[in-house]
């Protein structure tokens, strides 16, 4: 065997090449220290072992051995060297690294059409780790992309991935990373290709034949007739019809059992309005329905997972262009619970579209919880970059389950101060709301504007705690896309954060 070392990605890749190739491979998460495996006839320690002594193995570190029984290519990847010692989350996603950094490994390689992992330490991160890895977007023609929405049939994926032993614990994290993965798509997809009405079509096309869900599709004028001004306002200067979409799961085993509640922000391209943003990165903003594209797909996998909870899930859905009907700046609406609302900066248009959706699933659906996410403000980015997602909440309970399930799938969370303090910010202007309120605090101010709309959360003399609405808002507009591969993810949009709310609702259901 020939040794070669590839510096394509961190950690190193070795290959340890024989002339053969194979359509099928396995992967081994090992701990470097104690290596062993479940594959059949093959001695993982022996092989580990013809490594030169003394090299830094890290998390991810991935060898590549040819001509190996039961299969002629074994990808042994891995844990670290201190995996023993870890625990609880910072264990599963040591098994993360390893599996993705195979995966990313075998994917490089020409004419393999299988891979079997053994998931026997943590099936269900394996099988994230995989799935998420396995996925790359781009519409390139050259070879035939699976993302084309012009396809007649679909194209199959480059690896078929399954486990060496199967589990439910294995399919419900390949459930997991098929969400996460839809929404990276919504969110990658350009905007002349997901617009409102496109957006709803592959919602539907996505739910076909899923049990207890029910879809709706709101137009402008069912908007009008419910006074959802401020979502209208921000549809004006676009010739592309808004749509307000709904998704109905009732999964609990009672019906009319109190469901909880997502909404999530719909802007299918941002450009600010007449309040224009620089060109530069513009092309950025197709993911400004990054906030529509995870509930929705959290949603769908909450019902493919049937978990025993009720679930509506809305989201407000348009674009923000400078037309010649277009919003200005100064102009007051009145909005659905009726509060004034100036608007000073049409760039800061998905607090409108929020507002009345936020007030509509509050009243007329009277959820237990109600859980908002948006790509919302440019000062989430500067607080806490690409690596936590900020929330904002009036329940401790629910600040505590969200970081716990953000915790359990390394989709972490960041709680941030929610205070009047800052009111005076949007409350000194000609209308009760300014939908603005400066530079400072400016993720602060802008949760603050959107707790206006959450009916039913408790009062601040906490009378009503036992029956108040509890209420968080995520601001995931640092944690979009990123400019940093992982082991398991590459860059662009990130699908985050689909699996820490599977994961709550899952906790929720338990």
């Amino acid at each position: 065997m020939v040794l070669r070392s590839f510096f394509r990605q961190s950690p190193p890749l070795l290959l340890y090449r024989s002339s053969k190739m194979s359509t099928s491979a396995f992967i081994v998460p090992i701990d470097p220290k104690a290596p062993s495996s479940v594959v059949p006839n093959v001695d993982l320690a022996k092989l580990w072992a013809t490594v030169p002594r003394g090299e830094k193995v890290d998390v991810g570190t991935t060898r590549i051995f040819y001509d190996t029984p039961a299969t002629k290519i074994t990808a042994a990847s891995s844990l670290g060297d201190n995996f023993a010692t870890k625990k609880g989350e910072a264990k599963r996603e040591l098994v993360r690294k390893s599996v993705g950094s195979a995966v990313k490994a075998l994917k490089a390689l020409d004419g393999l059409k299988e891979v079997t992992v053994d998931a026997s330490v943590d099936p269900h991160a394996s099988a994230v780790a995989a799935h998420l890895a396995l996925y790359k977007f781009s519409l390139k023609t050259s070879p035939p992309s699976p993302f084309n929405p012009n396809l007649k049939s679909p194209i199959p994926p480059k690896l078929e991935i399954k486990a060496i032993e199967s589990s439910k614990e294995w399919d419900r994290g390949v459930t997991y990373a098929y969400s996460q993965n839809l929404a990276r798509t919504l969110m990658e997809l350009p905007a002349n290709m997901m617009t409102p009405t496109a957006f709803c079509e592959r919602a539907k096309a996505e739910f076909a034949g899923i049990e207890n869900v029910d879809i709706f599709v709101r137009d402008e004028d069912w908007a009008a007739s419910k006074g959802m001004n401020t979502f209208l306002s921000v549809t004006h200067g676009t010739n592309e019809p808004a749509k307000f979409l709904e998704i109905h799961y009732k999964g609990a085993p009672q019906r009319d059992a109190q469901p909880i509640a997502f909404v999530g922000k719909g802007i299918t391209f941002d450009s600010g309005g007449i309040s224009l943003k620089p060109g530069d990165g513009m092309k950025l903003m197709r993911g400004d329905m990054g906030g529509a594209a995870t509930v929705v797909s959290a949603t769908l996998a909450i019902a493919k997972l049937k978990l025993p909870v009720n679930l509506i899930t809305v989201t407000p859905l348009t674009e923000n262009l400078p037309g010649p009907s277009a919003t200005k700046p100064g102009d007051i609406i009145y909005a659905m619970n009726g509060k004034s609302v100036e608007v000073d900066n049409t760039d800061a248009e998905g607090r409108l579209v929020l507002s009345d959706a936020i007030y509509y699933a509050s009243t007329e659906y009277k959820p237990h919880t109600l859980i908002d996410v948006a790509t919302l403000t440019g000062a989430m980015v500067i607080a806490l970059g690409e690596i936590f997602t900020g929330v904002f909440s009036t329940s401790d309970e629910l600040w505590n389950r969200l970081h716990a399930a953000g915790e359990q799938e390394f989709d972490r969370f960041w709680r941030m101060p929610l205070s009047e303090e800052f009111g005076p910010q949007i409350y000194s202007s000609n209308a009760d709301l300014c939908n603005t309120g400066g530079r400072p605090g400016g993720s602060c101010t802008a949760a603050l504007f959107l707790k206006a709309f959450a009916y039913g959360i408790e009062a601040e003399d906490g009378s009503n705690a036992e029956t108040a609405m509890k209420w968080a808002h995520l601001d995931i507009a640092g944690t979009m896309d990123t400019t940093r591969p992982t082991p398991y993810q590459e860059n662009g949009m990130t699908g985050r954060p689909v699996r820490a709310l599977i994961e709550y609702v899952r906790g929720l259901a338990n």
